[in-house]
């Protein structure tokens, strides 16, 4: 399971080393797409497989799928993690997510979550403030 918060730097060279807890879990190739809320997802090429697989699934007839599918599916990109743990930042991605130097690596279960580190603050602090009342919306469809 991915868990966890680090803090990183993206080199000059848009690679980001990844913590070695995930690496030992995504193994040698991984896909970086789009994810939402301003971050980018990492999954790993199994679980990449699953959600594609299911994307590609949903009808072609509805405008909220085909834009989606093309979110994710058109942003999406392989990437090899090197011998010592780094990975390629595709440009158009790092600019999506607005990454700059610092970054915040995030674990959340079955993928991982790169943020820029000012925009993570800012979501995290967001969050941090409606904790209750969003635990309370998951117990009451029996989440929690």
């Amino acid at each position: 399971m991915l868990i966890g918060e680090y803090t990183h730097t993206i080199d000059d060279k848009n690679r980001l080393s990844l913590p070695s807890k995930f690496r030992n879990e995504m193994g040698k190739k991984v896909v970086i797409t789009p994810g939402l809320d301003g971050c980018l997802f990492v999954f790993t090429l199994k679980q990449w497989e699953r959600i594609s697989g299911k994307l590609g699934e949903s009808s072609l007839l509805q405008g909220d799928t085909r834009s989606f599918n093309r979110y994710m599916l058109g942003g999406a990109s392989e990437a090899e993690i090197d011998s010592i743990g780094r990975v390629l930042i595709p440009d158009f991605l790092r600019e999506r997510a607005k990454l700059t130097e610092k970054v915040v690596v995030i674990g959340v279960q079955s993928r991982v979550e790169i943020w820029s580190e000012k925009v993570w603050q800012q979501y995290k602090g967001r969050v941090e403030k409606e904790a209750g009342a969003l635990a309370e919306k998951l117990g009451q469809v029996g989440v929690l």
